[in-house]
């Protein structure tokens, strides 16, 4: 976490600067943007991977995005998106309010196979430089700024890569911000990814947000 004048930053906005008391932003930030190795991989497979689905459905592959969210509150700024588990420090310090496991739950059982989900005051996207056509402004109410926040506590703990509710999309990263924003009925102004681009994941979240929402009796069993 960078620090100027003593105030901690999120990415490269300076906290220390006059923060709105219920501004809540939307980034779509290019899947595997950045530098390092660990970048290239996710930039190899992803595009990879959108072949092969652009292939199935004979039409041409488009750009990926993830999502992440930045909430300003009276409290400071939170940043809310979903990452691996590091190897190291403690899961209060960054605000992690809920985790699963990746591809399986018995991989789940090791640390480099899962994610966690994080609410983090004063936190930092490495990669928030790289979004395109963002912040997308969602709200500038503190209700509902913070209700998406309380709606976190809440989210599905489903297994990242799979489609174990029957959803027709995997859940993963993208899952959880559509999910929250759904729950939270703010979904449409959320818009789409841009540059006509695809956020895998974030159908899945849609579904199971209003699933969840259904009255129990007319519920379907997937």
């Amino acid at each position: 976490m960078t620090v100027t004048s003593g105030q901690p930053t999120v990415g490269s906005t300076v906290a220390s600067d006059p923060v709105p008391i219920g501004r809540l932003e939307l980034y779509w930030i290019p899947l595997g943007a950045g530098d390092g190795f660990g970048a290239h991989v996710v930039r190899a497979s992803g595009r990879i991977y959108e072949r092969l689905v652009a292939s199935m459905h004979r039409r041409p592959p488009a750009p990926l995005f993830h999502s992440a969210l930045i909430a300003s509150t009276s409290a400071g700024r939170y940043v809310v998106e979903m990452t691996p588990v590091p190897s190291d420090g403690a899961a209060a310090d960054r605000g992690v309010v809920a985790g699963g496991a990746v591809g399986s739950s018995i991989l789940g059982r090791a640390r480099i196979f899962r994610y966690e989900v994080r609410c983090w005051l004063h936190g930092v996207i490495p990669d928030i430089d790289h979004a395109v056509d963002s912040p997308v402004l969602v709200s500038t109410d503190g209700d509902e700024t913070q209700h998406v926040l309380d709606l976190l506590l809440d989210v599905p703990r489903a297994v990242w890569g799979r489609d174990d509710a029957h959803v027709g999309d995997m859940w993963n990263s993208n899952s959880v911000v559509s999910w929250t924003l759904e729950r939270a009925a703010l979904i449409e102004r959320a818009g789409v990814p841009p540059r006509r681009g695809r956020a895998p994941g974030w159908d899945a979240g849609i579904a199971l947000a209003r699933r969840a929402a259904e009255p129990a009796s007319g519920r379907r069993r997937p």
